[in-house]
């Protein structure tokens, strides 16, 4: 439960920071912006939904995604995990259009923040007590 929640959080973070952070990142209320006959008026409400898919597809097809593709992982010592994550980031940007990441590069630095936010939020929910 404790990874699930984290893996929200950062992704909702994560998107949020690289949102202010990556020049050419754009989210940004449409006049239509509606989920599931929901309407979406603040983009507080755009990056929690946002935040919410990204991270249970980091939690649910992630670990998928990293069984069917270890050999390539080994091969490129681990970097092709980074191209799953851009993956995952690009999936959420085809799904809506109110986040619009033009673009390689946008999207690999969009990435990075997002990995840096989740390494630092799974360290501070999976610290032990002592």
């Amino acid at each position: 439960m404790k990874r699930l929640l984290s893996s929200l959080i950062s992704a909702t973070l994560g998107l949020w920071l690289a949102s202010l952070a990556v020049p050419r990142m754009r989210v940004g209320v449409l006049e239509n912006s509606h989920f599931l006959g929901i309407a979406l008026t603040a983009p507080w409400q755009l990056f929690m939904l946002f935040g919410v898919i990204l991270g249970l597809l980091h939690f649910f097809v992630k670990p998928i995604l990293n069984i069917i593709t270890l050999p390539l992982r080994i091969i490129t010592l681990g970097i092709f995990g980074f191209f799953i994550n851009m993956a995952l980031i690009f999936v959420v940007d085809m799904l809506f259009e109110e986040m619009y990441i033009p673009l390689w590069m946008p999207l690999a630095y969009a990435t990075l923040v997002v990995s840096i936010t989740n390494m630092i939020i799974s360290k501070i929910f999976t610290r032990r007590s002592e």
